[in-house]
């Protein structure tokens, strides 16, 4: 198929690499003329703005993949490829839109023609090899129009057991995709997904802050151990229940700065988490986990703990996300 992509940062410009090892053809579009050249050497076909983007797109009905952060950026660009497109063409939102946003752009969209699919994306600076793990909000022409992309994105089985009770072909959502519903479904899922993983994250982060802590001099000197966190994460990846992805991930940070001193513990929330808990009030579900995540990224930036490092190393290994520079600084000590 052929298919443009709009924003080549992370996670964009890997998607785009991925689709082309599968033989698909990719037009591609970022703000920075750089990421384009490295596309087309690569074998994309380059665009110096978003109205070339739709005119280098041969194949009907159009396809465009929307890479952006969430917000006025991706507005903007869907708005700005509202005038090239026509009816049938399809925009595929694949960032972290908050899914009430997807609801109104499909509405609004529909008037032209033109069919909006959003795409919740998960697999960070490891989707070109890994894979992604796609949640699809879509009517169902677009989707099934669409879903060589997806299944060339996906991970497929690989290595994973199928679930016992799961029997028969193997289907969708064991590739590592589904058609989540109508549009908005997908940006969902994946907004519930990310207040799931910050709830993860805080647990393994606060559990490590208690064992990095054992050999405090609060503590009586008979109860005080010199614990080794990069063997004890390493020991818990194999066999135990608490074994996952971010697991790994904080192996790996351990055992290479067991101290992890790159990290202040400064950690952003992306909006995801804070959308969750709004969604969780809406239909009065509790979701104390959750929510006592997110409230500790905003105590992070005013003061920092060992688990806050472990949190900001494992943003760092699954999404590549840099600690961003902050203004404040602590008060200063005054001179006598």
């Amino acid at each position: 198929m052929q298919i443009a992509i709009v924003g080549l940062g992370r996670m964009g410009a890997n998607i785009a690499r991925r689709l082309m090892r599968d033989k698909h053809q990719c037009v591609v579009f970022d703000k920075n003329p750089q990421a384009v050249a490295d596309l087309v050497k690569e074998g994309a076909k380059g665009a110096d703005s978003l109205a070339a983007v739709v005119a280098g797109l041969e194949q009907t009905p159009r396809v465009v993949w929307v890479m952006l952060p969430a917000g006025k950026i991706t507005e903007d660009a869907i708005v700005e490829l509202t005038k090239s497109l026509g009816a049938d063409d399809i925009i595929i939102d694949g960032g972290n839109s908050f899914y009430k946003d997807d609801i109104r752009r499909a509405r609004e969209l529909k008037t032209n023609g033109i069919r909006y699919v959003d795409a919740g994306t998960s697999g960070g600076v490891w989707g070109l090899e890994r894979g992604y793990c796609l949640m699809v909000g879509a009517e169902k022409g677009a989707f099934d129009y669409l879903e060589p992309i997806f299944h060339t994105l996906a991970p497929g089985l690989g290595d994973i057991p199928r679930t016992p009770t799961r029997t028969g072909d193997i289907d969708r959502a064991e590739r590592g995709y589904i058609h989540a519903g109508p549009p908005g479904a997908g940006h969902f899922v994946k907004m519930v997904h990310n207040g799931i993983e910050y709830g993860l994250m805080q647990a393994y982060a606060e559990g490590f802050d208690i064992l990095q802590n054992k050999s405090s001099e609060l503590l009586p000197e008979a109860e005080r151990f010199d614990l080794n966190l990069a063997d004890i994460s390493e020991v818990w990846r194999r066999g135990s229940v608490v074994s996952s992805w971010l697991l790994d991930l904080s192996a790996d940070a351990l055992a290479s700065t067991p101290d992890l001193n790159q990290f202040s513990g400064y950690v952003e929330d992306s909006g995801e988490g804070r959308w969750t808990i709004e969604a969780a009030i809406e239909e009065a579900v509790p979701v104390e986990v959750l929510t006592a995540a997110l409230y500790a990224r905003f105590r992070s930036r005013l003061e920092h703990t060992f688990g806050e490092k472990m949190l900001s190393a494992m943003r760092f290994g699954f999404g590549g996300h840099i600690e961003q520079k902050h203004s404040f600084e602590p008060a200063k000590k005054p001179q006598a």
